[in-house]
């Protein structure tokens, strides 16, 4: 008998299976029924304690409603979003409202997420009061420890949003999301609407954090240099669907989908001395209304033959040169 015992990988703390939001349009007295929107079609994927997933691709491909899906901020109209092995779907509004102590939310724009209402300190202490945590006093300092993990000073407990900086309102997003010592937290392309010398330090604070507390994120980005800092793993939607979900490094260094290759192309060479490659795409995405038949991709893919137009390709696993995980929804590659 092999006495060898294998090492058994890890539960992920995420599980997202088969997830899918359809928009369906009101329908109007004596006028068609117009076909659902498919900004979400069947998206897959695990997050792991500690790791940092990123979703990438163009506008409009489904990464920001798939990040709040998962929240069920905006509720799914099918698949499975598992926390700890525990089915989120299928909770009720109380129970829901309890597990989201584990859930947290980073927004994109520092200027409409915080109330111009409230304090700073209030602004952080409000989740905390939300459930009933600490007393008033404990409250007061557990929000000052949070100012000083994340760079600002005590005394701007005082002040108010109008008074920040960008930079400085997203680091109060950041405490705000810290309050409840959350498991994971989805950042909706958090640092794009900052200056990117400001930029560097939100995504260097986000990275010390996580490795001090042990959060994982869910990064929504389209500035894939940030991605390349900052992932762990990488996922690349299209049209609501992840055509290729691979370890950072495996899909940077040898990306296997053709959109892949687009997206890496597009980014600037810091070097002026290198020759950039740009690969351009030809035409405009489908609507997501009525996606294409076959592979969605196919309606701009250089490598497109008949079968794309007719056959789905599956996101299968690939041989990576990093040794790495690496999927990708491809016939040819």
């Amino acid at each position: 008998m092999n006495t060898a015992t294998a090492t058994a990988a890890p539960a992920p703390l995420l599980r997202v299976e088969r997830l899918k939001k359809h928009y369906t349009a009101p329908q109007r007295w004596l006028t068609p029924r117009k076909p659902p929107i498919q900004a979400v079609d069947g998206v897959s994927f695990t997050v792991t304690r500690g790791e940092t997933l990123s979703l990438v691709g163009e506008s409009g491909c489904g990464k920001t409603t798939t990040a709040k899906s998962v929240l069920r901020l905006v509720e799914p109209s099918s698949g499975s979003v598992q926390l700890d092995g525990e089915e989120l779907l299928g909770l009720s509004a109380h129970a829901m409202r309890l597990r989201r102590r584990d859930l947290q939310i980073i927004f994109q724009d520092p200027y409409a997420s915080l109330s111009p209402r409230l304090t700073a300190g209030e602004i952080v202490a409000e989740p905390l009061r939300n459930f009933g945590m600490h007393s008033r006093a404990e409250r007061a300092e557990r929000v000052q420890w949070l100012f000083g993990k994340v760079g600002l000073r005590p005394e701007a407990v005082k002040k108010y949003p109008h008074e920040f900086s960008g930079g400085q309102r997203q680091r109060l997003g950041i405490a705000r999301a810290l309050a409840l010592n959350p498991k994971l937290i989805v950042c909706d392309e958090p640092v794009s609407a900052l200056d990117v010398s400001v930029q560097a330090q939100v995504v260097n604070l986000l990275m010390d954090l996580q490795a001090e507390f042990g959060i994982a994120y869910l990064f929504v980005a389209h500035d894939l240099a940030v991605v390349r800092h900052i992932s762990h793993r990488v996922a690349v939607m299209y049209l609501g669907q992840i055509v290729e979900l691979a370890d950072r490094d495996a899909l940077f260094s040898a990306p296997l989908h053709p959109y892949t290759e687009i997206l890496l192309s597009a980014v600037p060479v810091p070097d002026p001395r290198t020759p950039a490659r740009r690969l351009l795409l030809q035409g405009d995405p489908p609507s997501p209304a009525n996606p294409p038949a076959g592979c969605r991709f196919h309606t701009r893919c250089p490598l497109a033959q008949a079968v794309c137009k007719e056959q789905a390709p599956e996101l299968a696993g690939r041989p990576s040169a990093s040794g790495g995980s690496h999927q990708v929804a491809c016939h040819f590659r």
